[in-house]
């Protein structure tokens, strides 16, 4: 897979800072001593949206980012409103990169799959800001396989190529590992997973009451609601209880031990809810270990219905 590397020529860290609270639930205080927190356990890479928070995020990111900008991986992304037309890109990219005061950004991401547009003008767009300099590395975030290779195949034609992905995933939403993941270990791309403790519900807060996004979003709700992601999150608190591990840092330590993913995106209201995720960077899983808790949610089907043929 690509080697996304810094300005300084620094690899990128095993863990990804997403910004998204940045200006939400986190206040400029507590969003900075994250910022702070993350530098001081090596982390390189840090993730924003140009809907995050009404600009907040990308605002304080660029504030913080100042003095180590050579030494980070920052990524952004655009189209998740207004569509991937080649003038609404330009226009939020540029609205990215004045929030940010940046010149250029290390990675831009279309935030989804656009039916309307037609790729050529979107990939087109993608490839002029990384010649004149102001992008290194073109991604996409949400999209299918089918629709990654579609959208690749145009980047190519056009001397370009999409060197990452961004899919949510989690023990509690597993269906990258089908294709997505298939794809991307066969055709070099990075991942960059979201999600890896399921908008909180595999920290087992709300098997105790606790409150969060998936009790106050419905479409959190909606997508975290089915009867088995409470068992899994509560077999994996139990699990943790007796591993003497706290449960959202074996959470992101399974997902960081899955060979296609680069770096899981973390995040958290204040420095004390991120420490446990930060401490997935130092936990390596055993096969044995792994196991166990790769057995406590279902693995979804393959993609062929071969499945005498199907690698276990």
């Amino acid at each position: 897979m690509p080697k996304l590397k810094s300005q300084d020529g620094a690899g990128a860290s095993s863990l990804c800072f997403g910004c998204m609270q940045f200006g939400g639930t986190a206040d400029a205080v507590a969003s900075q001593a994250m910022y702070e927190t993350c530098r001081a356990a090596g982390i390189s890479f840090f993730d924003t949206a140009h809907t995050y928070t009404g600009g907040a995020s990308e605002q304080w990111l660029g504030r913080f980012v100042r003095q180590d900008r050579e030494q980070l991986i920052i990524a952004t992304k655009a189209g998740y409103t207004g569509g991937s037309g080649r003038r609404n890109l330009l226009q939020q990219f540029d609205e990215s990169r004045a929030r940010l005061s940046l010149d250029s950004v290390d990675i831009l991401y279309l935030h989804r799959w656009d039916p309307e547009t037609p790729l050529h003008e979107t990939f087109e767009t993608l490839c002029d800001l990384q010649q004149s300099g102001k992008i290194r590395h073109i991604g996409v975030s949400n999209f299918a396989a089918w629709q990654v290779m579609k959208a690749q195949a145009i980047a190519n034609r056009l001397g370009t190529r999409i060197d990452i992905i961004q899919p949510m995933y989690s023990l509690v939403k597993r269906q990258a590992e089908v294709e997505l993941f298939p794809m991307a270990l066969a055709e070099e791309l990075a991942v960059c997973a979201y999600s890896p403790l399921g908008s909180g519900l595999l920290t087992g807060k709300y098997l105790t009451g606790g409150t969060g996004r998936l009790s106050t979003d419905k479409r959190y709700a909606a997508r975290y609601g089915q009867d088995w992601m409470g068992q899994t999150a509560l077999a994996l608190s139990d699990l943790a209880a007796k591993m003497g591990i706290d449960v959202a840092t074996l959470a992101i330590a399974w997902a960081m031990h899955h060979p296609a993913v680069t770096a899981p995106i973390i995040s958290a209201r204040n420095a004390a809810q991120l420490a446990p995720s930060l401490a997935a960077q130092s936990l390596n899983l055993n096969a044995v270990d792994y196991a166990r808790i790769d057995a406590l949610s279902p693995r979804p089907a393959p993609a062929t219905d071969r499945l005498e043929e199907a690698t276990p």
